[in-house]
């Protein structure tokens, strides 16, 4: 893959993170491929593995707890091939009064210039105390 295509892919993921930024639910699932979709790892309530319909519905209340929205910011990006991984940050105001912020770790795969898979790692005990109010998943044994 050419440097022009890793390039490329990384223009897509600062168009992604433009349109998480203004809260652009119906460009954050038009990123996607049809059968696409978002990987939000760890052990909380909002871990799993999200098709196109579920990720449309899951931004939707995602910026809904944010009223003034879930800034996200790029430390670092680095592109091979298809795939696009990023250190990002992000910071907003949680309809509970918390400030929430969280360090990530994204891994973007694409395919035909649509985003196959998105990876999501982050701080997920963060996740938990503000996100998921404190309440935790059972532990599957």
């Amino acid at each position: 893959m050419s440097d022009d295509q890793a390039e490329a892919n990384k223009a897509l993921v600062r168009k992604f993170f433009q349109a998480m930024n203004s809260g652009d639910v119906d460009r954050i699932v038009a990123a996607y491929t049809a059968d696409g979709c978002l990987q939000t790892m760890g052990n909380t309530l909002i871990s799993g593995t999200f098709g196109r319909d579920e990720i449309q519905a899951s931004a939707g209340r995602i910026f809904e707890v944010f009223p003034d929205g879930l800034r996200f910011d790029i430390l670092a990006m680095t592109a091979e091939g298809e795939r696009v991984a990023v250190e990002a940050s992000s910071e907003g105001e949680h309809v509970s009064g918390q400030t929430y912020s969280n360090e990530y770790h994204f891994l973007f795969e694409f395919s035909g210039g649509k985003l196959r898979r998105l990876k999501e790692y982050m701080d997920t005990e963060r996740v938990t105390d503000v996100l998921c109010g404190g309440q935790r998943p059972p532990f599957d044994n």
